[in-house]
Formats: C-alpha cells, structure tokens, sequence
C-alpha cells in the first residue's frame, strides 16, 4: 500500500470509529462494541466503503492498542487493594471465576469445535471488561455504593487470573507436536514471568531510576519503550505480548513516576485500542456472525444464568441483598477486551474459524445488552 493510500486509511479508521462511537454515545452505549461496529460497517466484508481492504495492513498499530489495554491495566493493578480487602473479596472473586470459567469450559465442549477452542471460550465466557464495569460505576453513580468494592474486588481476581491464564494458553495454542515441546514452551514462558515478577518484587529502584524523569516527554518516551520492547520480548518467547506488556505495568506501578504515567499514557491507550476494536471489526464478515447466532444466543444466556448465580452467591457471603446482588450480577457481566484478546490469539494460532464470529457476536451483544440492563437493576431486584 503506497504512503498515500495508508494513511488516508488509517486516518479514516480512526474518525469512523470516533464518529460511530459518538453516535451511540448518545444514547449511552459503551465505545468498545461500537469500535468493533465501524470495523465491520467500513471494512471489505461489507457493501459500501471500505476503509481498509486488507485488516493485515493495520496489524502493528492494532497491536499498538493491545500493548498499551494491557500495560494500563498493569498500571492499574494492585495486589495490596486484593489482600486489604480480606479474604471475603478473594473468595467472592473466586467464585465468580469458578462458576464462569467453568462454564465456559463446559460450553466449549458441548459445542464441540475442538479441545484448545474449549480452552478459549472458557476464558471469552468466563472474564467481565474490566473497562466496561468500572466504567458503568462511575457513569451510574454508584462508585460510593457498598457493593461497588465487593465489584472491584471481583475484577482484580480477575486480573490475576487472566494474566495467569494467558501465559498458560500460549504454550497450548502454539500447538506443540509433543509433550517434551509443550513442557519446553511453558518453562521459556514460566521463566520469563518469574524474571519479571522478581523484577517487580526487588527491581523497582533500578526501574525508577531508569524512567523517572522530570521531563514528560522523555517519561513518554521511556515508558512507551519499555512497554512495547517487553511485549515483543514475550511474543518471541511464547509468553503474548499482552502479557508482557501487562507485566511491564505491574512493574512501573510501584515507581515514583506511576501516577504520572497512568496520567501520560491515557490518550496513548485510548488512540490506539480503539483501532485494536476497530481491526478486529475489519476481519469480521457479517453473514460469518449469522452462521453461529444460535450458539451466541446460547452463550449470552448461559452467561446471564451464571452471572446471577455468581452476584447472588457473592452478594450473600458479603450479607448484600437482593437489590446489591442484581448490581454485582449485572455490572460484570458485560464481556469486552480480554475476549478479543483471546481472539486474536485464536486467530494467530489457526484455531477454528468459527471462533472470531463467534466472539465478535457474543462481545457485541454483551457489550451492548450489559449497560442498559445494568443501568435498570433497580428496577429488575423489585421486578425480582
């Protein structure tokens, strides 16, 4: 593609996507689906305009967007918030994994499409957008209610859980023809981690040291640096380079400089995880997502079903009611990020075809479904 051509392309990417997120902004629908949405309305699988004939061609910048969602999150993340909030939090967050992942895995053996994409639908099914939620707290007012740490608390298990789960999915996906090879995989991935959880644990004064600079542009620099070089050093090692990226964060987030950084890094994340969105739309074909309607349909249900238990279940062990039950139930239950992160990691692999579709479907419904019921819980725990 002549220089031209790409950046008309990759300029009308991103103002089809702002303007589409816009649009259902009004009417108060998260960006992330909408994101996906311009994908699909301005890419070649669709009549009309097609921004981008080749998704391929934005496969960097889309990795760009993955890299900075997942340092962020890393920035984010605080273990001390996990264990401050006592063993109620920890054990509520496990159960909502258990029920879910579980009943993904469950899921992903009914529909039959293969052990490793079982593996993946079980993660897709079973972990909320982290971004979605908290996102829904703030808008709805609710960021003061008492059930609202109990939501956090969910979420950061299930950060920890998601990034152990992908360092152990990348060795099983990248198909190892033996156990001595799929062992060899795990232990380069495995090694890795516990470099940089050591890093994180008695590195941070060489780290400071390293990015800590009065000048923001410099700080920009640095840490932009990091994050990337980190992500292709755990791509080449078989780890995922959201993972490394996510790792990376962890261990800036104990620097001086952290508050900085989550304060530089905003418009970086955002920029460029809405073109993340906006290419996974590209590669979606329509009628693909017709195909495998009943199966979404089965698993948008399968999820609701799972989240109530979970909310009910968690609400109860933390003496919440009915009506803070219906909050936690349905303020995670939209799914977002980390689903199209395992996408992608499905589609890298070669794993069934039907898999993309699938979650584009799913995540689209959820995304869209999950705030609108959650903005009318009150409403639904009288109902109830």
């Amino acid at each position: 593609m002549a220089l031209g051509d790409a950046l008309i392309a990759l300029g009308g990417s991103f103002l089809a996507a702002g303007i589409i997120a816009r649009l259902g902004g009004r009417i108060g629908l998260p960006t992330i689906p909408l994101f996906m949405l311009a994908g699909i309305i301005f890419g070649p699988h669709t009549p009309g305009l097609a921004l981008v004939e080749n998704p391929a061609d934005l496969k960097v910048i889309a990795t760009l967007g993955l890299i900075f969602l997942l340092f962020y999150l890393g920035l984010e993340f605080s273990l001390d918030s996990l264990v401050a909030g006592g063993s109620r939090l920890a054990l509520a967050g496990t159960v909502y994994i258990l029920l879910n992942v579980g009943g993904g895995l469950v899921f992903g053996f009914v529909l039959g499409w293969g052990t490793r994409e079982a593996l993946v639908l079980a993660g897709v099914l079973g972990i909320s957008s982290s971004a979605i939620a908290t996102k829904l707290l703030v808008d709805l007012g609710r960021i003061g209610n008492p059930e609202s740490r109990l939501i956090l608390g969910i979420i950061v298990v299930e950060d920890i859980f998601l990034a152990l789960y992908l360092a152990v999915l990348q060795p099983v996906l990248s198909g190892a023809d033996s156990f001595a090879a799929a062992a060899l995989s795990f232990g380069r991935a495995f090694a890795f981690l516990i470099v940089l959880t050591a890093l994180a644990r008695w590195g941070t004064r060489l780290v400071d040291r390293l990015v800590t600079t009065k000048d923001d542009e410099l700080l920009v620099v640095m840490f932009t640096g990091l994050a990337i070089l980190t992500a292709g050093i755990a791509e080449e090692l078989g780890v995922s380079d959201a993972i490394g990226a996510f790792m990376i964060g962890l261990i800036l987030s104990s620097t001086r400089a952290a508050p900085r950084i989550r304060q530089l890094v905003h418009p970086l994340r955002d920029a460029f995880a809405a073109l993340f969105f906006f290419a996974f739309g590209l590669s979606i074909e329509p009628g693909d997502m017709l195909s495998v309607a009943w199966p979404v349909a089965a698993a948008v249900v399968l999820t609701l079903a799972l989240n109530v238990a979970a909310g009910a279940l968690a609400a109860r062990m933390n003496s919440f009611g009915a009506a803070q039950a219906v909050n936690i139930s349905l303020t995670v239950l939209s799914r977002g990020e980390f689903a199209l992160v395992l996408a992608t990691m499905a589609a890298a692999a070669g794993l069934d075809g039907r898999l993309a579709p699938f979650i584009a479907g799913y995540v689209l419904v959820l995304a869209l479904f999950g705030p609108l019921i959650a903005s009318r819980s009150e409403w639904i725990a009288r109902l109830l």
